[in-house]
C-alpha cells in the first residue's frame, strides 16, 4: 500500500476507528498523490521567473484561448475559464458553498464539517461514496421508491447488497419504523451504508419533523447497538419545500450523532440552481475530528485525481459568479415558487376526485416530482400508450407506479397533462 494512503489511515484511525472500520479495502488504498499537481501547486507560489510545470499553454501571460470561443464568454477573465481546476475544486466555490450550507442548514451550527469537494454533479458524488466506502457485499439500505441509478452506482460497481424497506407507512407518511427494522437487522454484519434522498426522486415527499426526529433516533439506536454506520443524505432537490416537512438537510441532524455514525452530504447547484448540463456538486463530511477530516478530503481528491482529474472549471466559475450575484436569492424565490405553484395544482387536480376511479397519488410535499398509483392498469403498459397515442412522456417505475415531473410542465398545461394521463388508463381498461 502507497505509503501516502498509510498515513491518510492512520490519521483517521487516530480520529475515530470507526470510521476506519467503515472504509472500503478500495478506500484505504486511496490517497492524494504527490505528483505533477503538487508541484505545479508549489511552483504557483515561487516560480517567479519560469513556471514550466503544469500542461497548458501560456500565450502574453494568460491561458491560451481561442476568440471563436471567448468572444463569447467575454464577461470572464480567460484565467477562470480555461486552466485546469484543482481536483478538489475552485477554492472560492467551497467557501461559498459552505458557507451557503451552514446558512440554510441551522442544525449544523457548533458542528464540524469539512470543506466540500466538488464532484462532476451528483451522481459522481455518489460514485465516490461508494469508491470509499463500500465492499462487496456491504448493505445498502434505502427505501423502496428510489432513483433507479442508485442499483448501478452501489450495486452493479461496487457489489453493494441493495436492501430496501417500503418508503410509505400505512398512514401515507415516512416509515420510520421499516428503516429502524432493517437498520438494525445489519447488527450480525456491524457495517450499513445508509442512503437518504430527500426530496425524494420519485415520489417528491421529504418527511415531518416528527419523522425527521424518529429517523435520527433509528440511526442512533443502531449505532448504539454496535453497527458502523456511512449516513449519506442525496440532497440533490434541497431547498424546494413546499409544505410540512423539515427544511432543512437530515446532515445537520446527523452530523456528530455518534461516534459510529459517518454522516455525508451529497449535494449540488445541478438541481437548486438549474444548471443540469453545467455538472457542478459537492461532497462534505461531518466529523468532530479535523485530522479525520482532511484526510476524507484526500482520499476523496485521490478519487477524483484517479478518475476524472478534475470537474469543469467554466461550470465552477459560473456557479461561484452566481452566488455572488446580488440578485440570486431573489430569482432563487421566483423559480421556487414557480414549482410550488404546479405542485399545489397538481394536488388541487387530484384531491378533486374526478381520476380516483383509475388512480391515487403517493403524499408528495416537495422537489420535482410525485407518483400516481395506478388503479388498474399496468404502469409500463400506459406509459407507452401515452406516448404513442397522445404524446405525453411520463416515467413507469414498477407495475403501479407512474412518475410526474410537474418541474417540466408549465402551469396552464397541466390540468390537460392529467386529464390524458386519465384517459389513457381508460382507454386501456376497456
Amino acid at each position: 500500500m502507497n505509503p501516502l494512503a498509510q498515513q491518510l489511515n492512520q490519521q483517521i484511525q487516530q480520529g475515530n476507528s470507526h470510521v476506519f472500520e467503515l472504509l472500503s479495502e478500495l478506500g484505504k488504498k486511496l490517497y492524494y498523490p504527490k505528483g505533477i499537481l503538487t508541484q505545479s501547486a508549489e511552483a504557483k507560489e515561487k516560480a517567479h521567473r519560469f513556471n514550466a510545470t503544469i500542461g497548458i499553454a501560456i500565450e502574453g501571460d494568460t491561458p491560451m484561448h481561442l476568440s471563436a470561443i471567448q468572444d463569447h464568454l467575454s464577461d470572464y477573465d480567460p484565467k477562470d475559464l480555461y486552466p485546469y481546476a484543482s481536483p478538489a475544486g475552485k477554492p472560492e466555490l467551497r467557501q461559498a458553498w459552505k458557507e451557503k450550507m451552514l446558512l440554510e442548514n441551522p442544525a449544523l451550527s457548533g458542528k464540524k464539517i469539512s470543506h466540500p469537494v466538488v464532484t462532476n454533479a451528483l451522481t459522481h458524488g455518489l460514485s465516490i461514496v461508494s469508491n470509499l466506502f463500500v465492499n462487496a457485499g456491504d448493505t445498502l439500505i434505502l427505501p423502496d421508491k428510489l432513483w433507479g441509478n442508485y442499483n448501478l452506482t452501489f450495486g452493479v460497481f461496487s457489489g453493494a447488497n441493495v436492501t430496501t424497506f417500503p418508503f410509505y407507512n400505512e398512514d401515507g407518511g415516512f416509515n420510520t419504523v421499516g428503516l429502524k427494522e432493517t437498520l438494525l437487522a445489519q447488527k450480525e454484519k456491524g457495517k450499513a451504508i445508509v442512503l437518504l434522498n430527500f426530496p425524494n426522486n420519485p415520489t417528491g415527499y421529504t418527511p415531518t419533523e416528527s419523522e425527521a426526529q424518529e429517523i435520527v433516533l433509528a440511526i442512533q439506536e443502531a449505532a448504539e447497538s454496535g453497527i458502523n454506520l456511512v449516513v449519506v443524505t442525496d440532497d440533490a432537490y434541497f431547498g424546494l419545500f413546499f409544505e410540512d416537512s423539515i427544511h432543512e438537510s437530515l446532515f445537520g441532524r446527523i452530523a456528530g450523532l455518534h461516534p459510529r455514525v459517518l454522516a455525508v452530504k451529497v449535494d449540488g447547484a445541478t438541481k437548486e440552481d438549474y444548471v443540469w448540463g453545467f455538472r457542478v456538486g459537492f461532497i462534505t463530511f461531518a466529523s468532530s475530528d479535523d485530522q479525520l477530516l482532511k484526510a476524507l478530503e484526500s482520499k476523496t481528491m485521490g478519487s477524483i485525481r484517479g478518475q476524472i482529474s478534475s470537474c469543469s472549471h467554466p461550470s465552477q466559475t459560473f456557479v461561484l459568479k452566481a452566488l455572488q450575484d446580488p440578485g440570486y436569492k431573489t430569482q432563487k424565490q421566483e423559480k421556487f415558487q414557480i414549482l410550488k405553484d404546479r405542485a399545489n395544482l397538481v394536488k388541487k387536480i387530484l384531491d378533486s376526485g374526478k381520476y380516483e376511479d383509475a388512480f391515487s397519488y403517493y403524499p408528495f410535499n416537495s422537489g420535482y416530482f410525485m407518483c400516481l398509483k395506478l388503479n388498474k392498469v399496468d404502469a409500463d403498459i400506459l406509459r407507452l400508450h401515452l406516448l404513442d397515442h397522445y404524446g405525453v412522456g411520463t416515467i413507469s417505475i414498477g407495475a403501479t407506479d407512474l412518475r410526474v415531473a410537474f418541474s417540466c410542465v408549465e402551469l396552464e398545461d397541466i390540468e390537460e397533462l392529467f386529464a390524458l394521463i386519465y384517459q389513457g388508463a381508460k382507454d386501456l381498461e376497456q
